[in-house]
């Protein structure tokens, strides 16, 4: 007779270190995640994987074309990876990165006010999603009456966000 195991919560502190995506090209995906979005090579493992990272670490994502070179995008309606959300350190950062986006012309899918944070959303080339986000401070999230999260989505205000430039 089995019992059921304790409850079991995620020890404080934990964090989701880093993401790993199978892509088609890998050059197109470093242009993409370190010419564009500006993340960092760290190491290669020949032609067929890089690691990435901001601000010096290890890697905070692994592209590899282990089992997807030169494979079409995975179908957006079916099991798997809804996006990688890449969280920038403060509003002025966000609107940094947008600004850049647009310079480029490269497309947003989306763009949100999520009442605990902003957020500008992108598919990589190979269709991958990609959220860039930052938090508001934790004591400006939105409560409902009991105390939860009081979670939305609303259309981000792009020429506000933008404003943290001049």
């Amino acid at each position: 007779m089995s019992s059921k195991p304790e409850k079991y919560s995620v020890p404080d502190g934990t964090s989701i270190g880093h993401v790993h995506l199978k892509v088609a090209d890998l050059q197109r995906s470093l242009d993409f995640y370190c010419g564009l979005l500006g993340f960092e090579l760290m190491t290669t493992y020949g032609d067929q994987a890089a690691f990435i990272s901001a601000g010096g670490y290890h890697h905070h994502i692994g592209l590899n074309t282990w089992f997807s070179k030169n494979g079409p995008p995975a179908p957006t309606r079916s099991a798997g990876l809804f996006h990688t959300a890449i969280l920038y350190p403060s509003r002025r950062d966000l609107a940094v990165i947008l600004k850049r986006i647009i310079d480029a012309e490269y497309p947003l899918s989306g763009a949100s006010d999520h009442g605990v944070s902003e957020a500008l959303y992108l598919d990589d080339p190979d269709g991958n999603g990609v959220e860039l986000y930052r938090d508001r401070p934790k004591e400006d999230w939105p409560q409902n009456p009991d105390g939860s999260l009081n979670m939305f989505t609303d259309p981000l205000d792009l020429n506000d966000l933008l404003s943290e430039l001049d």
